[in-house]
């Protein structure tokens, strides 16, 4: 089953430049991976600290193995610093209707 993923993410404003340097790079290295489906980042229009991706994972599996990767890691220990709250992640399902 696709595991539809949508994550939140502000950054602190000083760190604003580099934050988006660095969910750009995981955009281009996550799209390798053979369990992705989709991978966007986006951001705010009213608040540019404020990141939102836009996933979808073959399965579960997929997602997990994701999380593993050492570029997803490495993003940890950056938030941290740089970011000015813990991510909100959604995992959700599509709603097939008709």
């Amino acid at each position: 089953m696709k595991v539809y993923l949508t994550a939140i993410i502000k950054s602190k404003p000083e760190h604003t430049e580099e934050v988006a340097q660095v969910l750009g790079d995981l955009v281009i290295q996550s799209r390798k991976e053979t369990a992705c489906i989709q991978y966007d980042l986006h951001q705010s229009i009213e608040d540019k600290n404020i990141f939102v991706f836009y996933e979808i994972w073959k399965n579960q599996q997929g997602l997990d193995l994701h999380n593993e990767q050492l570029y997803i890691r490495e993003f940890g220990k950056l938030a941290d610093e740089k970011l000015a709250e813990k991510p909100t992640v959604y995992l959700t399902q599509k709603i097939e209707k008709g």
